[in-house]
């Protein structure tokens, strides 16, 4: 395993998602339920479903698109995905 690779991922992952909704959620769940573990367990199997989903998608994508054309129209679509949420009205 390339370590660098996983903790580059690690760390942009888990700076992704502190404090956004879905631990937001999860702290909604573990405070309505008291099921702490459960709700771990389940956000747990959640998260990783939904990055196996991301991780197949991404492999097979890269087959078909260049890395540094991938890595720039990510880039772009967050540019636009930030100007839209800046300039879209309440």
């Amino acid at each position: 395993m390339d370590k660098s690779v996983f903790w580059s991922t690690f760390v942009t992952l888990f700076l992704a998602e502190f404090g956004d909704k879905t631990q937001l959620a999860t702290i909604t769940l573990t405070g309505s339920t008291g099921r702490p573990w459960a709700v771990f367990f389940g956000a747990a199997a959640g998260l990783a479903a939904v990055t196996g989903v991301g991780v197949l998608f991404g492999e097979g994508i890269a087959r078909l698109v260049p890395p540094l054309i991938l890595r720039r129209s990510a880039a772009a679509l967050f540019v636009v995905m930030g100007v839209w949420l800046w300039l879209r009205p309440q």
